[in-house]
């Protein structure tokens, strides 16, 4: 007995705060290496964007270029197959759901994103906009229940813009880089797929509540199942504008590669440009 009371004593002065400083070093590394890897993919972008002192932009002006097409395309071939077996035949069962369900389900994705969206603002230089959106994130999630109603937008809040960590590299200067093809995600560049990772260093609070922390309110599950909705809601979304993207394309890879760097572009300079083939609208309007 006096030998195990030993042990215990000794284990309890040596190792009962190891747990709680290992966790807290390992998600300071955790972070550390992202932003270290975003900084050097950053720099990265900046360099093969800027005119004249890399070998990758001696192209024309403002082209992104496809430095890695071999690979993207094969990864786009994969999408596909996973689009064609999955991912399209979800959405189009989720486009037999209810109205009221697929309206709920899109705001409160919406409303979600909006915490993304308002550090964004901010470093936009969008204040008002950040204040607006801030005032429609707490009305919706307070009286329209976490958001699946959408209260915000009936008294005129309702001029809300998703906005990521890429559209606010893209406002402050720092070129697309190459463009890259990611499994399961779809068409990115090298600036957004390293934006990103912001997410993971602590810059979405959704994540941070349900994925980084233990809340007891929320999981990982939460966070991955909103991801995944997301994915559906827009597919379902734009289920004919894909299926005649395709019919009409030569090149049904360069025909994505195109839409997505337009839309990129019309988001990061907040253009009104309509580009219908990348539809993110309210369901009402849809069905309409």
């Amino acid at each position: 007995m006096k030998n195990y009371t030993s042990l215990a004593r000794f284990y309890h002065s040596n190792y009962s705060f190891t747990l709680i400083k290992d966790f807290i070093y390992n998600l300071s590394m955790k972070k550390y290496l992202i932003l270290l890897f975003l900084s050097f993919l950053i720099t990265f972008n900046a360099q093969s964007s800027s005119d004249g002192t890399n070998e990758m932009s001696k192209k024309s002006s403002g082209e992104v270029k496809d430095c890695f097409e071999s690979l993207n395309r094969g990864i786009f071939a994969f999408n596909q197959a996973i689009d064609t077996l999955i991912i399209e035949p979800v959405a189009k069962g989720y486009r037999y759901l209810p109205k009221p369900i697929r309206n709920g389900t899109s705001n409160a994705l919406n409303n979600i994103s909006l915490v993304v969206t308002i550090p964004n603002n901010i470093l936009q230089g969008d204040i008002k906009v950040a204040g607006k959106n801030s005032a429609r994130f707490i009305l919706n999630s307070t009286i329209g229940i976490l958001g699946f109603f959408d209260p915000a937008t009936k008294i005129g809040l309702n001029d809300y813009v998703k906005e990521d960590w890429g559209q606010t590299l893209g406002t402050w200067g720092i070129g697309e880089g190459c463009y890259i093809v990611l499994p399961i995600l779809g068409p990115s560049t090298l600036r957004d797929a390293s934006a990103s990772l912001v997410n993971y260093a602590g810059g979405n609070a959704w994540y941070n509540i349900t994925v980084d922390e233990d809340t007891h309110y929320f999981s990982d599950f939460d966070y991955y199942a909103s991801r995944g909705l997301t994915g559906v809601d827009f597919r379902a979304k734009n289920i004919e504008s894909f299926d005649n993207l395709e019919a009409n394309s030569l090149d049904f890879y360069a025909s994505v590669k195109s839409l997505y760097l337009q839309d990129r572009k019309k988001k990061i300079f907040n253009s009104n440009e309509i580009i219908e083939t990348l539809d993110d609208s309210d369901w009402e309007e849809i069905d309409n």
